[in-house]
């Protein structure tokens, strides 16, 4: 019987992000399985990724990525255990390490991640923290899985709500931004269609830019010109206490996140 090198269990979008990413960085289709148990959704992976294994069941393997929602965790981690994984990533929200560790076993080294969804295309960032079971090896593992897809910094577990509430829940906040500046086109006398394309350049454009740069006080200065219209527009922004509004949002969904980790 075919030992895999990954058994992905969770066929979801991540699960799914995470396989191509894989793929794409190397791997074979013959090393990965994906562990499905909705018949759609199974025949979709496997048309998806030919020659990866689609199972409805964890077959026997050297290592797990847990991708399923947080009641099935649990399960998940037990059933990868007993099928041979000496190695666990989980990115389910809200599981700590000592939960994923009791579930695992104690000879299992977990590591667990906080990811976000643009890593659906590749751009993902994500953190991950060690059980007591990984050391430096199990992390640069779970540190190159997770890096196919985007980049990955190291935390300590304590730190990883505060993960969640910005690069987590972050995109929500930008999609959101995005939204707004759409509606704020469309009322200046532009098209939807022309506010749409503007604004989606303009998130890339700016995004891309601060990516090779750095430094978003300076970029901002630059396009900032004394008495000019993006002064009149920053003061508008101040006014409405737009900075403090970010600052109090990823504080709420950082108090959330340690909130739905307790239960």
């Amino acid at each position: 019987m075919t030992t895999y090198r990954l058994a992905v269990v969770g066929g979801g979008n991540m699960g799914a992000a995470l396989v191509g990413g894989l793929l794409q960085g190397g791997w074979s289709p013959q090393e990965l399985a994906v562990v499905e148990v909705l018949p759609a959704r199974a025949a979709q992976l496997a048309e998806l990724f030919p020659g990866v294994a689609v199972t409805d069941e964890v077959p026997p393997c050297e290592a797990a990525l847990i991708a399923v929602k947080p009641y099935d965790v649990a399960t998940a981690c037990a059933a990868a255990a007993a099928a041979g994984a000496t190695r666990l990533l989980s990115i389910a929200a809200g599981i700590s390490v000592a939960a994923l560790q009791d579930a695992a076993g104690p000879t299992v080294a977990v590591v667990r991640a906080m990811p976000n969804t643009p890593a659906l295309v590749g751009k993902g960032a994500a953190a991950i923290c060690a059980g007591p079971t990984a050391d430096d090896a199990d992390l640069q593992w779970a540190d190159d899985i997770l890096g196919s897809v985007g980049i990955v910094v190291r935390v300590p577990e304590s730190q990883l709500d505060a993960v969640t509430g910005l690069a987590g829940s972050g995109p929500a906040y930008l999609f959101l931004v995005a939204e707004a500046l759409i509606d704020a086109g469309v009322l200046a006398g532009l098209s939807r269609a022309n506010s749409e394309a503007l604004v989606t350049q303009l998130l890339v454009g700016s995004a891309a830019l601060l990516a090779e740069r750095g430094d978003p006080a300076a970029l901002r200065a630059m396009v900032t010109s004394p008495g000019g219209t993006t002064a009149a527009g920053l003061r508008a922004l101040e006014e409405q206490a737009v900075r403090s509004a970010f600052l109090e949002a990823v504080m709420a969904a950082t108090a959330r996140s340690a909130e739905l980790g307790r239960h």
